[in-house]
């Protein structure tokens, strides 16, 4: 940013400047400074509009290239550390974003199908560059791995172990995805697996990878499942689900698993219960997601399992979505000509935000076990 902008700002809108510039600070960020965490300012009315609309208008002025970061995922990580998102004024969006999660079921059997359409519809020319070769657009594990195809593998076993998958077992896979994990299961224990997802993009891919195999892919809703399985497994779609439907989500699988079955819940969480969503989240990534808390999860499900495990690996998700950001970057050149400039900036703030909040431990990642009660306990494997 120029001398002569600078001043402009500091003349056409002094008192935002001024508090942008302290509120950054007690972050350990400066306006046009030389770390690699700072921004440079490219638009005089930059720091207005983040101060008036916060999430949202930080995100989209990042979209429509008003501000620049080297690092935004250290950008991220020093601001939520500093707690900054709580010292924005509350837009008056905001408020009825969450007032409308509270009063009406944003989540419900028509309205599921949104995030299919705009998000995992996406394009499988990004997906398949971006991820790795099992499709796995959840939390790899990083324990021992070395890269990000080894901590996929390492995060699809660890699931199977936790299941006990054993040869013939019937296994249900809510919120399939790409097929990977359904794939996985067949082919490495032999069990006959039933996925369902609400993309038809993922869908048709999950089919062709797992053709030939004991595994069915279907286009469906999980509130409409009512069928026997040993085993049932949700990687990454409980988010979606919404507080007003966590009930029914835990019946739906109580109602789907046999007697003596287990069930391994893999989601993102949030440390507090809060209904409020990222507001730019929520419009250009995941509309009308919500991550569940601890209590929420428990109350769902205490009526009808017994928790056997809770294994958090949240801090493994910053190194995920860095590797995948990586590989974006890398392969923009072959997918350019179908996305826009704007696309571009808007998935990368997506995806060094989300890993600046995972190294801030201001979100989770949970891998929960139920069971209606092993006689002898369960030895869980990590």
């Amino acid at each position: 940013m120029s001398s002569s902008c600078i001043e402009e700002v500091n003349v056409r809108d002094d008192n935002w400047f001024r508090i942008a510039s302290e509120l950054l600070s007690r972050a350990g960020i400066q306006v046009n400074g030389s770390a690699a965490s700072d921004i440079q300012v490219k638009h005089p009315d930059f720091f207005k509009r983040v101060l008036q609309e916060g999430s949202l208008g930080l995100g989209e002025s990042y979209m429509d290239g008003w501000w620049e970061c080297d690092r935004l995922d250290t950008f991220f990580t020093q601001v939520l550390r500093a707690g900054l998102e709580h010292q924005l004024p509350h837009h008056l969006k905001d408020t009825l974003r969450i007032a409308g999660a509270r009063l009406f079921n944003l989540q419900t059997k028509k309205r599921a199908w949104i995030v299919g359409k705009e998000h995992y519809d996406l394009g499988n020319d990004l997906f398949t560059r971006m991820l790795d070769p099992q499709m796995q657009y959840s939390c790899a594990y990083w324990k021992e791995a070395q890269g990000l195809e080894e901590a996929q593998i390492a995060k699809l076993t660890l699931i199977c172990e936790k299941l006990q998958l054993q040869p013939g077992m019937r296994v249900l896979d809510i919120g399939c995805g790409w097929g990977g994990l359904a794939q996985f299961m067949a082919q490495r224990y032999g069990v006959s697996v039933v996925g369902v997802t609400i993309s038809a993009e993922q869908q048709k891919m999950a089919q062709e990878r797992c053709a030939g195999l004991d595994v069915d892919i279907r286009l469906q809703d999980y509130r409409d499942l009512n069928e026997p399985f040993d085993r049932i497994v949700s990687v990454g779609m409980f988010e979606h689900v919404g507080p007003k439907n966590y009930a029914t989500y835990f019946a739906v699988v109580d109602r789907n698993l046999k007697p003596e079955g287990l069930f391994l819940l893999h989601t993102i969480g949030s440390k507090k219960t809060d209904l409020s969503v990222d507001p730019w989240i929520d419009r250009y990534i995941f509309p009308n997601g919500c991550l569940p808390s601890v209590r929420q999860i428990a109350t769902a499900s205490e009526s009808h399992f017994v928790m056997e495990d809770w294994h958090n690996f949240g801090a493994d998700y910053d190194k995920t979505l860095m590797a995948w950001h990586e590989r974006f970057l890398a392969s923009w050149p072959e997918i350019a000509e179908n996305y826009s400039d704007r696309f571009k900036r808007m998935f990368s703030y997506y995806l060094n935000a989300c890993a600046g909040a995972f190294r801030a431990r201001d979100i989770q990642l949970w891998q929960v076990v139920f069971s209606r009660g092993i006689e002898n306990g369960l030895r869980v494997a990590r």
